[in-house]
């Protein structure tokens, strides 16, 4: 469950004008999340705000929500690579390597 919580800050010029409105906005949100999608953040440059910012005018331009909520499909490289692991098993032959172990030192020799 989260609460967001709207601040509207209006600066005005000397002469009364108004020119630039900002918003603040609260969210409760677990806070391993927080920690994780900062750390995301981080590794792109980016602080949270930053990310939210972009999040919001991504829906404004686009008047979509951005995101996925399916998973991501394999692309047709894996989709072989998949029927190929698979058409493997089935042939009941035996693989180079007799078990993970054996496997895993080839790959690092």
């Amino acid at each position: 469950m989260y609460v967001q919580t709207y601040m509207f800050v209006v600066t005005r010029s000397s002469d009364g004008e108004s020119i630039m409105a900002n918003a603040t906005l609260m969210i409760r949100i677990d806070e391993n999340l927080k920690r994780e999608a900062s750390e995301v953040a981080d590794y792109y440059g980016l602080d949270l705000s930053s990310v939210t910012r972009a999040f919001y005018k991504q829906m404004v331009n686009t008047h979509r929500i951005p995101l996925a909520f399916a998973p991501e499909e394999p692309n047709a490289e894996s989709l072989d690579a998949i029927r190929e692991g698979d058409a493997f098993l089935a042939s009941g032959k035996k693989g180079r390597f007799d078990n993970g172990a054996d496997l895993i030192a080839a790959a690092i020799s």
